[in-house]
């Protein structure tokens, strides 16, 4: 068995689509006999996917990583432990004693992933490992966050799955560079491309951003800048009362060290992580809420359009 971490200077690279380079671990037993540290030879999920799947690794351990590379992953049968961070030897330690329990930066971004609804029953468990509790008509459906950049984690839709109508536009299905800057309605900015100095990569239309944002980029051209307000139907839809959901600390190995106010992910039986904050612990059992920070707020958005590719 092999364990891939993205790495940099002992610890885990948050920006899987950026990282320069992968730890690999050779496990037998259930036990690391043998490490190396290997360049990533490119950039791009699709590159960085074959890497992996070059080098028969099973299982990769990382930061921040976006719906494009998920998939990339998944066809590659890489399984995913998205949303760690620190240590990279002490992560495939806790991977290997099935009590890694992946704590990601909140919400920060306005990407809409893919995600798998509620309804379908899935099974989640805590970080890659443990029990599967049943979740049935819960409705959680987020996917962890994020583009290749990796900026940050685990940002769902909120428009329901499947909801996005066709969008039409001459950017529809093109890869689109923007800037932006994302205030509330009293002007309290809660994300900005330009504080990072770097354009947000997106292929418009594709579900990969919120619905307003998405909509607003369709038809703008190079150079344009524009204003927009969106309601929460445009971004991340209104709290569900459904996705706020009690179970046993047993039942999710790990649990018992969180603390109310944590966010953390979990992991959905078709390998989707998703983002839950724990929002009370009483006796045996926790409470996680898997609605998205920001849902239920009207956001503003500059968009300045960089690139069309």
């Amino acid at each position: 068995m092999k364990i891939a971490v993205t790495y940099d200077n002992g610890n885990i690279f948050q920006h899987f689509g950026r990282t320069e380079n992968f730890k690999v671990y050779e496990v037998e037993d259930g036990k690391v006999v043998s490490s190396e540290v290997i360049a990533s030879n490119g950039v791009g999920h699709g590159a960085l996917a074959g890497l992996l799947a070059d080098r028969a690794v099973d299982v990769l351990i990382c930061g921040g990583i976006g719906g494009g590379a998920q998939a990339a992953l998944a066809e590659a049968g890489v399984e995913l432990c998205a949303g760690a961070q620190g240590d990279a030897d002490q992560a495939v330690e806790s991977y290997l004693k099935g009590e890694l329990v992946s704590t990601g930066a909140n919400c920060d971004h306005h990407h809409g992933e893919g995600h798998s609804c509620g309804d379908h029953g899935e099974g989640h468990s805590c970080g890659s490992h443990g029990e599967g509790h049943s979740c049935g008509d819960h409705g959680e459906g987020h996917g962890c966050g994020g583009h290749e950049d990796g900026h940050s984690c685990g940002e769902g839709c909120g428009s329901g799955c499947g909801a996005q109508s066709a969008m039409t536009g001459r950017n529809v299905g093109k890869t689109c560079r923007t800037h932006y800057r994302g205030t509330f309605n009293d002007g309290t900015q809660f994300d900005s491309s330009y504080d990072r100095g770097e354009p947000l990569e997106f292929v418009c239309g594709a579900g990969q951003m919120i619905q307003g944002f998405d909509a607003a980029v369709a038809d703008m051209e190079v150079g344009q800048v524009v204003d927009v307000h969106l309601m929460p139907e445009e971004a991340y839809g209104m709290p569900d009362p459904n996705a706020i959901f009690t179970i046993e600390t047993a039942q999710l190995p790990g649990s018992e060290n969180l603390e109310v106010g944590q966010q953390v992910y979990l992991t959905s039986q078709y390998g989707q992580p998703f983002p839950v904050k724990v929002t009370a612990k009483e006796g045996t059992t926790i409470t996680l809420d898997a609605n998205h920070e920001m849902a239920g707020k009207e956001l503003n958005f500059r968009i300045e359009l960089v690139e069309v590719k």
